[in-house]
């Protein structure tokens, strides 16, 4: 069982799975979005006493948060980065979404963006004021955060349009340790 933060999270591993020939549902391995890392905890709670092998994908920010729950429920103490990795419980540098922009290069991610029609919105959010002059890769990120579903749409897409020799660590680590 995978347990991530939302939907994105799920979305891009369910297409790494595909990509990589992962029968997610044969191999009884459930992707489970918890809604929030503040939710971490009450989903420990109920899925380690049953034993179940568990892994998990977080941003930075929610490290800690992360962090915490494995302690209390009774996977460690103190844990570090490495311990967590461990446990199966990976951390994005940032978010998933700058993992997914790093590994493509930004060109590439506007490329995407651009075969999604999509890039004269994006032309535009790097017009307003507080978006101009700053580096395209938080822009990108940016962008991908706004608009309803579009973060959970670019999650498939920039999967599925990546180098499988390019799959960020965590991605790529989350899903190899259920395997």
């Amino acid at each position: 069982m995978i347990l991530v933060e939302g939907t994105s999270d799920m979305v891009a591993i369910e297409a790494l799975a595909e990509r990589r020939g992962v029968d997610t549902d044969a191999l009884g391995i459930s992707l489970v979005p918890i809604g929030g890392a503040q939710a971490i905890g009450r989903f420990l709670d109920l899925f380690v006493p049953q034993g179940l092998r568990l892994a998990g994908l977080c941003d930075a920010a929610e490290e800690g948060e992360f962090a915490r729950g494995l302690e209390r429920a009774g996977l460690g103490a103190k844990l570090t980065r490495a311990d967590m990795e461990q446990l199966g419980f990976y951390v994005c540098v940032e978010d998933l979404e700058d993992e997914l922009i790093r590994a493509h290069g930004a060109t590439a991610v506007e490329c995407v963006i651009e075969a999604e029609g999509d890039l004269g919105p994006f032309r535009t959010l790097q017009k307003q004021p507080a978006w101009q002059g700053r580096p395209v890769e938080e822009q990108l990120r940016r962008f991908m955060g706004s608009g309803g579903s579009r973060k959970i749409r670019y999650a498939r897409l920039l999967v599925d349009a990546l180098d499988l020799e390019k799959i960020p660590r965590p991605l790529d680590r989350v899903l190899t340790h259920v395997t």
